[in-house]
């Protein structure tokens, strides 16, 4: 691609009459900034802007399994894992987990992420049939909770379990790339999905990490992975992408995806953003515990959802969701009470 268009994005009551409205949405953006490999930005107004990329920016998104794209939603992380970076081995208990998960429900996550392979840097491979111990008696316990149900994995035997059992998302944090099964399958299965970018395996992802333009690249391959998914059966509007914070990035790297994220709704799908407690936010302000990162995460996740993020997996999803009421209240007077 030659030329990419990110919305400048603006939520002022006073908007231009030229404006263009963001994906059928709140914000509106009366600019954009063209970047390419081989030249410097520049600021146009819409205008300027291409009708394949105006298409793509305007269009309603569809909801995702149920959820409304409208607004930020939240997808609550409850990990059956012994070594995840923030929460590993929390959970000892199928019962324990089913309390939590119905915990997340009711604090407002429109979502529950369920994994039972931490994807970390340095985790390990999990053995399929382990992976399948850990989660399947949980997802078995939540059929009619509210919240939809997402199973976060890699493996097709996996989600093939976790779907037969009410999973209604699958979000492969390989972009399916590791399993070949995958792909056919949830097309099958007619379920929504998840695909995110990834620079190698969680073994080896953060050994020297490294891109020609990380803006641009990411984009490129979610674009043709998106393409990829539609070819197999997956139908555009059941797909989320998500540039994997975290996942093969340095610090300046993640910051540059976070800061130009606008530019991914070119790609004409909801997006998601996972940065809860990650490293990054430890090494801007300074905190070494994982847990001790939630005024960071919050923070991040708010300059998401100015930018029109729709998705934020999250592990503080109360305060996520006070600070997301507030930004609706006050920008755009919405109040729930």
């Amino acid at each position: 691609m030659s030329a990419y268009f990110r919305p400048l994005l603006n939520t002022d009551a006073s908007r231009p009459v030229s404006a263009l409205i963001l994906v059928g949405g709140r914000l509106w953006f009366d600019h954009v900034e063209k970047l390419s490999r081989n030249s410097v930005a520049e600021i146009l107004p819409v205008t300027a802007l291409p009708n394949s990329w105006k298409e793509r920016l305007c269009a309603p998104r569809t909801p995702i399994a149920g959820v409304a794209m409208k607004a930020p939603s939240i997808m609550g992380i409850l990990n059956l894992t012994p070594d995840s970076f923030s929460d590993g081995a929390k959970y000892k208990s199928t019962d324990e987990a089913v309390a939590q998960a119905k915990q997340l429900t009711h604090m407002g996550a429109n979502f529950i992420d369920i994994g039972g392979e931490s994807t970390r840097p340095g985790a390990l491979e999990v053995p399929i049939a382990e992976e399948i111990r850990r989660i399947k008696p949980v997802i078995k316990k939540l059929r009619g909770i509210t919240s939809v149900i997402s199973v976060d994995t890699r493996k097709a035997a996996v989600a093939e379990v976790a779907v037969a059992l009410g999973a209604r998302l699958v979000n492969d944090v390989s972009g399916f790339q590791f399993d070949p099964k995958l792909l056919p399958l949830c097309a099958a299965q007619s379920v929504s999905v998840c695909v995110m970018h990834s620079q190698g395996l969680p073994e080896t992802m953060q050994n020297n990490p490294s891109y020609e333009n990380v803006v641009l690249d990411i984009y490129d391959f979610l674009e043709t992975q998106i393409v990829r998914l539609e070819s197999a059966g997956v139908p555009r509007s059941q797909i989320i992408a998500d540039p994997g914070i975290g996942f093969g990035k340095t610090m300046r790297h993640n910051l540059a995806l976070l800061q130009k994220i606008s530019l991914f709704h070119g790609l004409g799908v909801p997006l998601l953003l996972g940065m809860s407690r990650k490293g990054f936010i430890g090494k801007v302000t300074g905190e070494e515990e994982a847990q001790n990162r939630v005024i960071g995460s919050v923070a991040a996740a708010m300059f998401g959802a100015s930018q029109g993020v729709q998705v934020f997996r999250v592990h503080d999803v109360k305060e996520t969701r006070q600070a997301f009421d507030m930004w609706q209240t006050t920008h755009f007077g919405d109040f729930y009470g």
